[in-house]
């Protein structure tokens, strides 16, 4: 390069430098694919080359909170740009971000578990040819050593980095922002539990010198540096971080079960198992731990109801709804996504739906007996004997189901809502062998929150048992949703 290039070229004037050290850890299994073909699963986790330990990309991390700031400022769909993040990869003027992200790995080796995955025709509510799937997916509770750096340009506005890095920063620390794939089928949730932050003005020689001697490679929080839960807190300021402009509805229910319920696992835990299991999940204990530990945490082994497997079935039972009111199912695509399956010329659309995993608490196992009848003569088919082990509940049992629906339109809720009253009086099913009465749920108390720039508004309903009436705070404001729906597919 000549010297009148280097002369003229836009260079950067960096008057500070902050550092950011965090603990990540997972909430629920987490899918870091690598996009390998050649391994015995569909999917399986990013690897590091030299050791047994998840990788988690910077550039997954980045994209995350890109996503997450701009949905937060603008609303989702929204188009403006931050600060922080720099130009677009397809902007040729665009500038460099001035954050640095780096890459993750997990603390401890990798611990695994495997899920298995099918289609369901929704005809026939069988699976579809070939269309079973596999995944490896990162146990929960996993950590990992997040490190970023932020560059203060004399040029840029100071305040403004900053509030985005912590409003960034406190989507993660919410547990608001996913990472991997699948994020809307209850995949990869995670929050960060503690944080670290250096700021140097490298105007000042004595700081400039402690930021070259900083140990940037070393990974981990610093024992002896005092760390943060909040990142406020870590950064030393208390910030307004603005109105919150994404549209959205939640809910949050519990149920029970009514009936016992099996989702079937694709691993046994012993050779000697019964032939199907129901689907159980590793979590970590509640106890206290020391988050710089490096050793691997104790996890329970609990059962779960899987954001897949609740997805499936709401989409079925909508796919009904709309069918039966004689109404063409493109609303059921704009709610639960679509693919490539069923018409190529259009382009994939992601789930507005986001279903959590849920945790079913105060179970009992019970190995069941079970054999194939031949319809034609009455007895037994020969070799058809097989044993599977639902879960029963008690009056104790209890499993919490959230579902998120992104830019919701009236008319979509009352869909939402239609669904949700199915799962409660136990007409909607879920699991397999629902035909011989597993699977059914009972309510117990719901919340309902629109988050929306016309209006805020809080629903819930709560039974204290089957037999008792429900007890609405606003019925007449949730019967116009379901109205909405009416004159939507009759128009």
């Amino acid at each position: 390069m000549s010297c009148e290039r280097l002369k003229n070229r836009n260079q950067r004037h960096i008057i500070q430098r902050i550092i950011v050290k965090g603990t990540l850890v997972l909430d629920t299994p987490t899918c870091l694919g690598s996009g390998d073909a050649d391994s015995d699963t569909d999917l399986v986790l990013l690897r590091d080359s030299r050791e047994d330990k998840a990788l988690l990309m910077g550039s997954s991390i980045a994209g995350a909170l890109r996503n997450y700031l701009r949905e937060h400022e603008n609303g989702y769909g929204g188009t403006e740009e931050s600060l922080l993040f720099g130009g677009r990869r397809t902007d040729e003027e665009g500038e460099q971000s001035p954050l640095i992200v780096n890459d993750a790995l997990s603390r401890e080796n990798i611990k695994a578990e495997r899920r298995d995955g099918v289609k369901i025709n929704s005809v026939t509510r069988t699976a579809e040819d070939k269309a079973k799937y596999d995944l490896e997916l990162l146990e929960a509770g996993t950590k990992f050593d997040l490190y970023f750096e932020l560059l203060i340009d004399a040029e840029k506005n100071k305040e403004q980095l900053i509030r985005e890095l912590i409003i960034a920063l406190q989507g993660l620390e919410r547990g608001e922002i996913s990472i991997g794939m699948k994020k809307r089928r209850g995949f990869g949730r995670a929050h960060v539990e503690k944080w670290q932050v250096w700021q140097f003005d490298l105007q000042k020689y004595d700081e400039l010198s402690a930021c070259l001697k900083f140990e940037h490679w070393s990974t981990g929080l610093l024992i002896d540096y005092p760390t943060c839960d909040s990142i406020e807190n870590a950064f030393g300021v208390s910030l307004d971080v603005g109105e919150d402009k994404r549209d959205r509805l939640t809910i949050n229910a519990t149920f029970t079960l009514a009936s016992p319920l099996l989702i079937r696992s694709g691993q046994a835990s012993t050779d000697k198992a019964p032939d199907v299991v129901h689907l159980k999940s590793h979590r970590p204990r509640t106890k206290a731990s020391n988050s710089e530990s490096t050793e691997p945490s104790e996890r329970n082994l609990v059962s779960v109801l899987s954001g897949t497997s609740l997805a499936g079935v709401l989409r079925h039972r909508a796919e009904r709804i709309i069918k039966t009111l004689e109404k063409n199912t493109s609303i059921i695509d704009e709610i639960f996504g679509s693919d490539f399956t069923k018409d190529k010329s259009q382009k994939p659309k992601a789930s507005r739906l986001v279903v959590e995993e849920s945790i079913i608490t105060e179970t009992t196992d019970l190995v069941q007996n079970r054999i194939a009848i031949d319809r034609f003569t009455g007895g037994t088919y020969h070799g058809a004997l097989f044993s599977e082990q639902p879960i029963f509940g008690s009056q104790k049992t209890e499993l919490k189901v959230k579902l998120e629906l992104r830019q919701p339109k009236d008319f979509e809720i009352g869909l939402i809502l239609l669904l949700i009253k199915d799962l409660w009086t136990g007409d909607l099913p879920v699991g397999g062998t629902s035909s011989i009465g597993r699977g059914r749920l009972q309510g117990k108390e719901v919340t309902i929150t629109l988050q929306h720039s016309q209006e805020n508004k809080i629903w819930t309903i709560s039974q204290s048992s089957k037999d008792e009436p429900l007890v609405i705070n606003d019925a007449k404001s949730l019967e116009k949703f379901v109205a909405a729906l009416h004159e939507e597919v009759t128009a």
